[in-house]
């Protein structure tokens, strides 16, 4: 699906016209150029690289300022590619926040927040034992039983336990645009989106 590359500002909110407050995500949602346009012909499908977030050039390789410079543009920190644009597109094109719309849905594809190691109960939700009672006093968080004894003899794979989590790439489906500010290449969306602070996020129709 088209879309455009952004990166994350933070969350704040806002009131619709219920006064209801609305908690909602802003993302600061290209400008991004067109680096290299795909085509049948040439690579079996179509698609558009877009580059977002200008880097210094002695941050790129050889490989990278070629190809910047063969798309007239300066070297980009994020590149992706989108499928589904509609229209003709060269390279050097500049694709603004204004190519989504007040009231259509998107989707948000991000890295979520990194949060080490951790137990059951924040990396799966597990609810712990429910007293602490009956000379019962430090087991409230832990996993419990992961398998019988004498047979199957193992612990079966896939068992939910602690370990590491958060900073996997992540989705988030039908989030509503809420407001678009083209003069500073703003999109408002409702809810939140993976990813801290100035995370760099996809945004797609």
């Amino acid at each position: 699906m088209s879309g455009l590359i952004g990166k994350k500002v933070g969350m704040t909110s806002i009131f619709d016209e219920n006064g209801k407050n609305i908690p909602c995500t802003v993302i600061e949602a290209g400008p991004c150029v067109v680096t290299q346009v795909r085509t049948n012909e040439v690579d079996g499908y179509e698609a558009l690289q877009l580059g977002f977030d200008d880097k210094a050039e002695k941050r790129a390789n050889k490989a990278e300022l070629g190809h910047f410079k063969k798309a007239g543009v300066s070297p980009k920190k994020k590149v992706v590619e989108f499928q589904g644009f509609e229209g003709e597109f060269k390279l050097g094109d500049t694709i603004t926040v204004e190519h989504f719309a007040e009231g259509e849905f998107v989707d948000v594809t991000g890295t979520s927040k990194g949060k080490g190691f951790q137990g059951v109960v924040k990396r799966h939700g597990f609810g712990g034992v429910g007293q602490a009672t009956h000379g019962q006093h430090n087991r409230l968080r832990a996993p419990g039983s992961i398998g019988a004894a004498s047979y199957p003899a193992r612990v079966f794979k896939g068992m939910k336990m602690a370990g590491r989590t958060g900073g996997e790439r992540v989705t988030v489906d039908n989030l509503q645009v809420l407001k678009v500010v083209p003069e500073k290449n703003l999109l408002v969306v409702k809810g939140c989106v993976p990813g801290h602070k100035n995370a760099y996020v996809i945004v797609q129709k």
